[in-house]
């Protein structure tokens, strides 16, 4: 500051400033108004210049300044205490000369008395703090010696004694029934390739008619062994709290079959495949989704993420939302599925994190992605807005061309700003679709997939949202 040579105002007040001011600010010839009041500045002000001329009104406030125009204390360079000031040993090293000491020089005794009560006080807090490490080390140490004596000791009695409370195992657990049923001796052979009717990153589905009774099916999940639970206990105790997950838009877990070689999971059979196959997979002569089922569809999901994010401390996150895992029943409405396995693994291996992020390349939210932030339910917000682009332009998230790659929520973004974005709604519909929900939908989907998860809503907003969109316009005021 001090080479501002053409500085003419120098405004500093209220800025909390502290110290001395430079002594080469005297220099600076051209200032006409200065007013540093209001901090906490201390010492001389410097020579010259307007410094010598200012009024109280520019001053005041600094209780350590030098001034005849102001009252107290005045704060020069004052020595400090000898424990802070790095040179206070130096000095006492290097006494000054004969000639040239000072009142307090005059006792040497006084001076090097205080000294020594300062070191002794210094290596005796040292000594106590080595003391009181050493102490809770023992401690420490004793502890852990008879916590791994208790471990070792349930672990052998756990291993020696089969405990009359543990699940059943090698028998079909239904969680709506008053006792367990006996399965099959081999149920690996109902789980042939023919009936089959999906494959994921968890495992395999299939159609299985349950016991003698005609027509009631149930799709086992045959889990992927590997990072699975390894407990009976563990295993159970986790399936029945997403047994416990109720609600019109889930699938419901009915029950689960374990061994040790050997894990199924046991759900409602929702009859009319996924949402996937209806957008991507369906056959030309197929019809395509109306808009009022594609509304219905993503309404129910929303409402189903919300029971699951809102009805259970700690949430319920699904990771994977996407339409593979939308069923649909008779009347398209929706039915989550595979929600809360990520419990049932112990960790998620290199195979199944690879396996589950291509598998939902385009639908996992970045901070789920790049494994640097904390995660939760918002990442599941994401995934619900890549669907919704999914749902109203019938295009996949990622769509690879020949020379180009389109971003299916990028894509949409630019249509947006560029006032353009009906241009972008499926073709099957043929413009057979409001615009006034359309466009509030689409406005929608932007949000919750914003790259910020503290700027996406809650799966309890966005059904208010929707329901809001559903209402007529000239009421949807009134519901504000």
């Amino acid at each position: 500051m001090s080479k501002l040579n053409k500085l003419k105002i120098l405004k500093l007040e209220f800025n909390e400033l502290s110290g001395e001011l430079p002594m080469e600010l005297g220099k600076l010839q051209n200032l006409l108004a200065v007013n540093i009041s209001h901090n906490s500045l201390t010492g001389r002000l410097p020579m010259g210049s307007i410094f010598q001329n200012l009024d109280k009104s520019s001053l005041e406030g600094n209780y350590g300044l030098c001034s005849p125009l102001l009252q107290g204390p005045c704060k020069m360079n004052v020595p400090k205490p000898i424990v802070l000031d790095p040179h206070g040993f130096d000095n006492q090293m290097n006494p000054q000369r004969p000639g040239t000491e000072s009142p307090e020089s005059s006792s040497p005794s006084h001076h090097h008395r205080f000294l020594s009560i300062s070191a002794i006080i210094a290596i005796a807090a040292s000594f106590l703090i080595v003391l009181g490490v050493i102490a809770i080390s023992l401690v420490n140490a004793s502890v852990r010696r008879k916590l791994a004596f208790v471990e070792s000791a349930l672990e052998s009695m756990c291993s020696s004694s089969s405990r009359s409370g543990a699940p059943a195992t090698g028998k079909l657990i239904l969680f709506d029934s008053q006792s367990s049923q006996d399965w099959i001796s081999n149920p690996e052979n109902l789980l042939n390739k023919a009936s089959e009717i999906g494959e994921g990153v968890f495992g395999t589905v299939y159609k299985v008619p349950l016991g003698s009774q005609q027509g009631r099916n149930v799709a086992v999940k045959k889990l992927i062994t590997s990072n699975i639970l390894q407990f009976p206990e563990d295993f159970d105790r986790e399936v029945r709290i997403l047994g416990k997950a109720r609600h019109q838009n889930l699938i419901a877990l009915k029950g689960y079959y374990w061994t040790p070689q050997l894990q199924l999971l046991v759900s409602e059979f929702a009859p009319n495949g996924n949402l996937q196959s209806k957008l991507h997979e369906k056959l030309p002569s197929s019809p395509s989704l109306s808009w009022p089922n594609r509304f219905k569809i993503l309404l129910g999901t929303a409402k189903g993420l919300a029971h699951l994010h809102h009805s259970f401390r700690p949430p319920i996150i699904h990771y994977n939302i996407k339409p593979s895992n939308i069923l649909l029943d008779e009347n398209f409405n929706p039915k989550i599925s595979d929600f809360g396995l990520a419990r049932l693994l112990t960790k998620l291996d290199k195979h199944v994190m690879s396996n589950r992020f291509q598998s939902a390349l385009g639908y996992v939210a970045p901070e789920l992605a790049c494994q640097s932030l904390r995660v939760n339910e918002k990442c599941d917000v994401y995934g619900f807005g890549v669907m919704i682009l999914e749902l109203v332009t019938g295009r996949r998230p990622v769509e690879y061309g020949e020379d180009n790659v389109l971003i299916l929520n990028d894509h949409v973004r630019v249509l947006l700003e560029h006032g353009n974005v009906l241009e972008c709604v499926d073709p099957s519909l043929m413009n057979e679709f409001p615009e006034d929900e359309v466009l509030p939908v689409l406005k929608l989907a932007m949000v919750c997939t914003s790259q910020i998860p503290s700027s996406r809503p809650t799966m309890a907003e966005v059904v208010q949202i929707l329901q809001v969109i559903k209402t007529p316009v000239p009421q949807r005021m009134e519901v504000f």
